[in-house]
């Protein structure tokens, strides 16, 4: 039996892998987990996600066949006793998977990925729901029964790309209080399973960064390539007590998230994979925020290094008009929020104004020429110089303070050249 889960969140608390987490431990009782568990994060633009837009599924072999209601019914109950229902943004949804038909799978496959890269409706999850006959329960507005249909459909088709992540919980009475965990322990695990393991710590920033600041049951979640590697970090940490854990397969930092599309193509809350060619250089806005426009033919788009990406901004700060990219990122209100960028080609030249007695000659007005203001020489032309730029053509990307769950770091690019 497959069970998808999702939109059990609370901004007070819940957590949606901490319930599954809870409830593995109850249906030992039925049988065992074929795999493990998933964590899948959704489509992280939209509107209504709590936090980080995850659905969680798992695929559990029942001991008695005859015991399926047994367990719809306690997955039901411990998701009406832990989920924050009276929070107007909980919505659950919990879809039940026990027989398939390869029209299913199909349907699924397709769904699961648009849950991920899409805008989907209630009413799209309840056709397939209703379709193929799949046993289900909503609560309220029931949009979490899309997060749970997309979740139960990777772990009936599989994930075409995953990667783990051990998550431990907090003991109970040390909910909302600020978390114990030795930084230097931190800092050794990082550094004795990096690169298998990422996002652990911002050595730029200085920042520990795989806990979260929120009250909710999470006190820390190692992200990598394999169960090994997020155990062999985990056996390292001091910390306070941890109440349980869990390792999850998950499409957590694969890029799964993103669309090759050309620019007259974009859509609003989608993210993408697009190419162009740098129109200005980059100004920066009230906020430090760094902005440019990405041109390809006849349309454009601005491109967005918000403040809290940090060094990465320097990077954008040096691009120049002519620069040939590839931006990944987010589109919101017609802009891309910068995840990676790859200079594909550095612009070595630029028409400047010409020189004369060691300074620039100044304008005259337009196609009036140019004078010095020492001598008074005049030249009609701007002149093409060679630029010394402080950048190089590859890959860069966001500091791990900053960057987002679906985003694949570059640690995880083969010798740094996929998504060329």
């Amino acid at each position: 039996m497959i069970i998808g889960i999702d939109d059990t969140d609370s901004i007070d608390g819940m957590c949606t892998t901490y319930l599954l987490a809870v409830l593995i431990g109850k249906l030992n009782a039925f049988g065992h987990l074929k795999d493990y568990p998933l964590l899948v994060r959704l489509n992280p633009n939209i509107k209504y996600k709590t936090r980080g837009n995850a659905a969680l599924a798992m695929d559990i072999e029942l001991n008695d066949r005859n015991a399926s209601q047994k367990v719809r019914d306690l997955v039901i109950d411990i998701v009406e006793r832990m989920a924050v229902l009276s929070e107007e943004n909980t919505n659950p949804g919990i879809v039940f998977i026990e027989n398939s038909t390869d029209s299913m799978k199909n349907d699924l496959s397709k769904f699961s990925m648009g849950a991920v890269r899409d805008v989907l409706e209630i009413r799209e999850a309840m056709e397939i729901l209703n379709r193929h006959d799949i046993s289900h329960k909503g609560f309220k507005n029931e949009r979490g029964l899309i997060g749970a249909l997309a979740a139960a459909g990777f772990a009936l088709c599989g994930l075409p790309d995953h990667t783990y992540e051990l998550i431990a919980y907090r003991e109970q009475k040390n909910w909302g209080s600020s978390r114990e965990i030795d930084p230097g322990s931190v800092y050794a695990a990082d550094a004795a399973t990096h690169p298998d393991t990422w996002d652990t710590v911002d050595i730029e920033n200085q920042r520990i960064v795989f806990a979260p600041h929120s009250p909710d049951p999470i006190l820390f979640g190692i992200r990598g390539n394999s169960e090994e590697a997020v155990r062999r970090a985990f056996s390292m940490i001091k910390s306070e007590p941890v109440e349980r854990y869990v390792v999850y397969k998950t499409n957590q930092n694969t890029d799964m998230h993103l669309i090759k599309a050309k620019i007259h193509e974009v859509k609003e809350d989608r993210s993408y994979i697009l190419e162009g060619i740098v129109g200005k250089s980059p100004k920066t806005i009230i906020g430090g925020h760094i902005i440019f426009k990405l041109s390809e033919n006849d349309t454009s788009i601005e491109c967005i290094a918000f403040e809290p990406t940090k060094g990465f901004r320097r990077i954008i700060r040096e691009l120049r008009a002519g620069d040939e990219v590839k931006v990944f990122g987010s589109v919101k209100d017609r802009t891309l929020n910068l995840e990676k960028i790859k200079i594909d080609r550095l612009n070595m030249q630029e028409l400047r104004n010409p020189m004369c007695c060691d300074k620039r000659m100044k304008s005259m007005g337009k196609e009036q020429g140019y004078r010095c203001e020492k001598c008074g020489a005049i030249k009609q032309e701007q002149e093409l110089e060679t630029l010394q730029r402080k950048i190089s053509a590859g890959f860069y990307e966001v500091p791990p303070c900053a960057r987002r769950h679906l985003s694949k770091p570059l640690a995880r690019f083969p010798l740094r050249q996929e998504g060329a």
